[in-house]
């Protein structure tokens, strides 16, 4: 191996041969450090396929001999093992327009349950143990009286998502009985649930009733049978069927499904258990008025509008509740006790609604004023501007937040922020421009994920609470693209 004073033809190929040995190349005092901090076993099998995969180029004729100097094998090694140490979960800068967006995580936990998921990870926790008694407890009971004081429900039991929350409450009503349900209401949601797929998983006969856009009560009424387990509404929380169309109401179907001893179980989905037009949002269905209304049982997510972390949570009548409890399957899907934290931190905040739009970054986000959206906007203009020019010209503009996740889906949020487009004669090349801009994005250490629309890559600032942070960016984001 040519060593850093060696002279080397410049433009000459190396060969398989002129490839230094794992032991050669493990020996050189620039990597000794790298050796002590990260371990010899790991370093030395990254060494092994970094020279694989050089010596493939040498067979290729396509390796230069200036990639085997001393400190260009030595920086390459080092970059390599910094790159497989890196985590695959990383935090991003959320600037899509999508507040409680799916693909990065959904609801951003309040800084009290990331406070209490910390302390519960320093040691052991009483996840099953009652230290009152001193006997195994039940990790429901960590949150079971929160969700019933919050909900007005008899009792609640949670797991680890809506999904799961579904599917294990048809399985335990209605598993080898039909489950009546409009047809209006068998909804898709991300990820192919279906929920007929899940009434089948669930062992439950559906039992469709009324058609796409309209369904009566004497659809149900028809439908009732001897071999009928449960009523079920799914709120169509993902899309909006509109025009001509009737749908039955939570209080006269449970009316109906209490006169044939019937339980009603009503899906939420995204599930509120505040008012949100109380900040001037759109009016979702709460799970206290579900109960209010009489249905038997309620489930709905604990990441989405709750503001949580990922949960299925499953609140209403006791005897319900306990035959879903008690059921085999609810061991599979058990809540473990970093969720179970955080849910129980977020819930706390719920006893004081009036600080819940401070306190709670999902809602603090919805309820944010366009005003407020677009002074983050500002602060960000000039120094963005002057980051991508001269290849892009930045503006700002106004924009259309949305809530996400299957919330009011056709509700959109007046909000602000930048349009960026490529300094380009035409529109050829345009779409090559931004995706090479959103790659730079993306490239960043705390990736800036935005959103191309038509000619212009938009960057919606609502869920921005600190420009700081891509500020502190902008010098390695022009660095990138120049």
């Amino acid at each position: 191996m040519a060593a850093p004073e060696e002279s080397v033809v410049h433009g000459s190929k190396a060969r398989p041969q002129d490839l230094p040995s794992v032991d050669k190349l493990l020996r050189l005092p620039a990597l000794q450090d790298l050796l002590g901090t990260q371990g010899h076993t790991f370093v030395a099998r990254e060494a092994r396929a970094l020279l694989d995969e050089l010596r493939q180029l040498a067979v290729a004729g396509a390796l230069d001999r200036e990639q085997l100097l001393a400190p260009t094998l030595g920086a390459a090694l080092a970059a390599r093992v910094r790159q497989r140490l890196a985590p695959r979960l990383q935090r991003v800068l959320n600037l899509t327009g999508t507040v409680i967006h799916t693909n990065l995580g959904r609801a951003v936990l309040p800084p009290a349950a990331l406070a209490h998921v910390a302390r519960m990870m320093e040691g052991p926790v009483n996840l099953e143990y009652d230290l009152a008694s001193g006997d195994r407890g039940e990790r429901d009971t960590i949150v079971e009286e929160l969700l019933c004081e919050i909900t007005g429900a008899e009792a609640a039991t949670v797991v680890n998502n809506n999904a799961a929350a579904v599917l294990l409450t048809l399985a335990a009503l209605a598993g080898g009985r039909e489950a009546i349900v409009s047809r209006g209401e068998l909804v898709e949601i991300g990820g192919a649930f279906r929920m007929p797929d899940v009434m089948a998983s669930a062992g439950a006969r559906m039992v469709e009733v009324g058609t796409t856009n309209r369904t009566h009560l004497a659809d149900y009424a028809r439908a009732i049978n001897a071999h009928t387990g449960l009523l079920l509404k799914v709120h169509t929380s993902n899309y909006a069927v509109q025009g001509f169309t009737s749908s039955v109401a939570e209080a006269q179907l449970a009316q109906l499904a209490q006169e044939h001893e019937l339980p009603l179980v009503t899906d939420l989905g995204s599930g509120s258990l505040v008012d949100m037009s109380l900040w001037g949002l759109p009016k979702e269905p709460t799970a206290q008025e579900m109960l209010a209304a009489g249905c038997g049982v309620v489930t709905f997510s604990g990441d989405k509008l709750l503001g949580g972390p990922q949960a299925g949570l499953i609140v209403g009548r006791r005897d319900l509740v306990a035959r879903i409890r008690s059921f085999p399957m609810k061991r599979a899907l058990r809540l473990s006790k970093l969720p179970l934290a955080a849910l129980e931190a977020t819930l706390m905040l719920y006893r004081q609604p009036e600080l819940l739009a401070r306190e709670l970054p999902t809602l603090r986000w919805l309820a944010r004023p366009q005003a407020e959206v677009e002074a983050v906007a500002r602060v960000l203009l000039k120094p963005l501007q002057a980051s991508v020019a001269p290849r892009y010209g930045v503006r700002l503009a106004a924009m259309q937040s949305q809530i996400g996740s299957g919330s009011l889906p056709v509700e959109r949020l007046p909000s602000a922020g930048l349009a960026i487009a490529p300094a380009l004669d035409g529109k050829r090349g345009t779409g090559t421009a931004l995706e090479a801009l959103a790659e730079a994005l993306r490239a960043l250490p705390l990736p800036v994920i935005g959103r191309i629309t038509g000619d212009e890559l938009l960057l919606d600032c609502r869920c921005v609470d600190e420009p700081a942070e891509l500020l502190a960016q902008l010098r390695m984001l022009k660095e990138s693209l120049a």
